[in-house]
Formats: structure tokens, C-alpha cells, sequence
């Protein structure tokens, strides 16, 4: 029998090794959130996965494409309002690719491609409005930027989801002027309701003068009541004219007068 040596192997082990490596470079796994976009001899083919795939080992390229949602800062970028206020303005954008062949063919880079056209499209739509309007619609610019946006990168496989707004830093001196600007409003509005308790207090005391004319007993009793209350400040002296207490006598015997018609 003849006996195969060490040597005699080699030939099959070398065999073996290089289709062990043929198929470990051959078999690729994409996970559920990624596809492959595979090219062969430079010309694409289509996207795999999820799950296992095949390629041509030195014959077929191929680039992984996360489709998950991406968020990215947009770097601190200084915009001239509509109202000549330079302003620094902090947003985050967040998008997905829908598309992983559009992704790949269509732009050389998708990631700094709408990187970049989101800075630009920030300072182009904030530019045309005013600062009272970037500091009260930040939810519609928002909406105004990803309709922008999202149009734009369409063509690249690329959904815009959202993008906020988060900070608007003012200039020091602007917002010394938008504090006294909001204390004026502020004064404003609290001379509005005094002049409006005003008015209503003087419509009051139209009707009590109104009232008091046809009684004028009345007057009198509320003059009296009058000065009961400034007597209970210990520390003044209230002195009334000398007919108040003829005045009093009077009030008593009408008071009286009235009780006895009623008696009778």
C-alpha cells in the first residue's frame, strides 16, 4: 500500500486552504438595517439584504448603507436677519436613506453632501426673516427647512425627517434692547388696566352720584361713614364744619319720624 506522505498533501491542503478563503471572502451578512449595494467588474448589479450574500471574490465590489435615522449637528453658523441682526444659530437635522442605490449613485458623499446643504439651506431661509420671527416661529422655519431640504435630497434617496432649531445666541447689546423693549410693553400694558380701573370706578360713581341725588339722606349717611373710618387712624384730626351736628339731629329725628309711621 502505498503511504502519502506529508509532502504529498501539500498540494490538496493548499487546494483546501485556498477554497476555505475563497468562500470566507465569497460569503458576506448584512444586518436588518443595512443594505449592500454591490458592483461587478464595476457595473451595478443591485442591493443585497438583509441576511447572508454572495459575491466574486476580486470581481465584485460592494458598500454597506446604514438605513437608520441620522442626526448631525449643522455647525454654528452666523446669519444677517432680514432686519440687518447678525445672529448664531445652532440646528440639528435629522434624515434616513430610502434609497441605498440613489445614496450611492447619485452623490459622491450623502452624509457631508447633506451635511453641507443644510448649512447652506439654514442661512439662505433664515436670512429672510426677521428676528422677531426667528425668535417666535422656530417650529415653522423648521418645517420650512426640512420641505426644503427633503425636496433637495430627494434625488439622493435621502428622507429629511426634521429639522429643529436649537439656539438663537443674540448680541449682548440686542438683548439689553429686547429687555427694555419687553419691560416697555410691560409698563404699557399696566397703565391700560389702570386707566381701565379707572374708568370703571368712575361709571361706578356716576351711578352712586346719580343715586345720592334723589336721596340726599344718603350722602349724608355715607359722609359719616366717611369719617368713622378716617377716625380709626389714631394719629389725625378731622375737624367738619359746624353744621354737621345739626345735621346728625336732623338724620335722627327723620329716623324716628319713620319708625313711628310705621307703628301706626
Amino acid at each position: 500500500m502505498y503511504n502519502m506522505t506529508l509532502i504529498d498533501l501539500l498540494p490538496y491542503l493548499v487546494l483546501f486552504a485556498f477554497i476555505v478563503m475563497f468562500l470566507a471572502s465569497a460569503v458576506r451578512i448584512v444586518r436588518e438595517y443595512e443594505r449592500a449595494v454591490i458592483f461587478r467588474l464595476g457595473r451595478l448589479i443591485g442591493a443585497k439584504g438583509p441576511g447572508i450574500f454572495f459575491r466574486i471574490p476580486g470581481v465584485d465590489l460592494f458598500r454597506t448603507v446604514d438605513l437608520r435615522v441620522v442626526t448631525f449637528d449643522v455647525p454654528n453658523q452666523q446669519i444677517i436677519t432680514k432686519d440687518n441682526i447678525t445672529v448664531d444659530v445652532d440646528a440639528v437635522v435629522y434624515y434616513r436613506v430610502f434609497d441605498p442605490i440613489k445614496a450611492v449613485m447619485s452623490v459622491y458623499d450623502y452624509v457631508s453632501a447633506t451635511n453641507l446643504l443644510g448649512q447652506t439651506a439654514l442661512r439662505d431661509t433664515l436670512g429672510q426673516v426677521e428676528l422677531d420671527g426667528l425668535l417666535t416661529q422656530r417650529e415653522e422655519l423648521g418645517r420650512r427647512l426640512t420641505e426644503i431640504l427633503d425636496s433637495a435630497t430627494d434625488p439622493w434617496g435621502i428622507k429629511i425627517s426634521n429639522v429643529a432649531i436649537k439656539d438663537v445666541a443674540l448680541p449682548e447689546n440686542m438683548q439689553r434692547a429686547i429687555a427694555k423693549q419687553a419691560e416697555a410693553e410691560r409698563e404699557r400694558r399696566a397703565r391700560i388696566i389702570i386707566a381701565d380701573g379707572e374708568q370703571q370706578a368712575s361709571a361706578k360713581m356716576a351711578e352712586a352720584a346719580q343715586m345720592y341725588e334723589g336721596n340726599p339722606v344718603a350722602i349724608r349717611l355715607r359722609e359719616l361713614q366717611t369719617l368713622t373710618d378716617i377716625a380709626r387712624e389714631k394719629n389725625l384730626i378731622v375737624v367738619t364744619s359746624s353744621t354737621v351736628g345739626s345735621d346728625v339731629g336732623t338724620l335722627i329725628a327723620m329716623a324716628k319720624r319713620a319708625t313711628a309711621s310705621k307703628q301706626s
